[in-house]
């Protein structure tokens, strides 16, 4: 079974989601079965490459709310993070483009560790504070979870994956994907949000049990391991 979720690094609910839905997939019987691959997300494409000021103020500007308003949802959120085990420090955020950084999960999916990458950019950038249009920093990023340097460095000083990230983005857009995060299963289930593990649980099992099975009628001969 196969789960894409589409995600951005800067998406805080998409951290909260990746923590649920770990917590859905520990508690799953056929997660030795499963196949995850993070699908890349930008809620902000047009972003420079860093954007000064406070982030609530940006926040606050793009939606219409004060900043006061920014800075409690913000509260708010990091709250819930915290029942997740996770810190978020948007008081330390640097709001800039996600791209570069999308390009090296994709990198990461190449070495098989896709999820690690993720895991460990949404921590630089909700937590401490790492600018992801840095090269130098993802590049740093990269290095920790074992990705080789010269590919790494060969990746940031060209456009590799970048046709990757824009076809993730496309297909998102054609499943009617406009927010993250956004689970879909076998291309045929779809779950929005940071949904509770509880129901993510619920998507898994279900789409498990939808899969096309093989009818099979015995008693006809035949040959096994023990001969024929």
């Amino acid at each position: 079974m196969h789960v894409e979720i589409w995600s951005d690094i800067a998406c805080p609910w998409c951290y909260i989601g990746k923590r649920r839905f770990e917590a859905a997939m520990a508690g799953f019987p056929h997660r030795d079965e499963v196949t995850v691959t993070w699908r890349s997300f930008q809620l902000d494409p047009e972003a420079p490459a860093e954007r000064p000021g406070e982030l609530a103020a940006h926040l606050a500007s793009k939606y219409g709310s004060s900043i006061e308003q920014a800075r409690a949802r913000q509260a708010q959120i990091t709250e819930l993070a915290a029942a997740e085990g996770l810190e978020f420090r948007f008081d330390r955020a640097r709001s800039g483009n996600t791209f570069d950084a999308h390009r090296l999960v994709h990198l990461a999916a190449a070495h098989d560790k896709q999820a690690a990458m993720e895991e460990r950019l949404m921590r630089a950038y909700l937590t401490e504070g790492e600018l992801m249009s840095d090269h130098a920093a993802l590049a740093r990023l990269a290095g920790e979870i074992g990705l080789p340097a010269d590919e790494v460095d060969a990746l940031l000083a060209g456009d590799r994956f970048a046709a990757e990230v824009v076809d993730d983005v496309r297909t998102g857009a054609g499943l009617g994907i406009t927010g993250v995060p956004f689970f879909v299963v076998d291309r045929a289930f779809g779950a929005s949000g940071a949904q509770p593990p509880e129901l993510l649980g619920e998507l898994l099992t279900h789409a498990w049990d939808a899969r096309p099975r093989v009818e099979v009628v015995s008693g006809g001969e035949s040959c096994g391991v023990d001969g024929c």
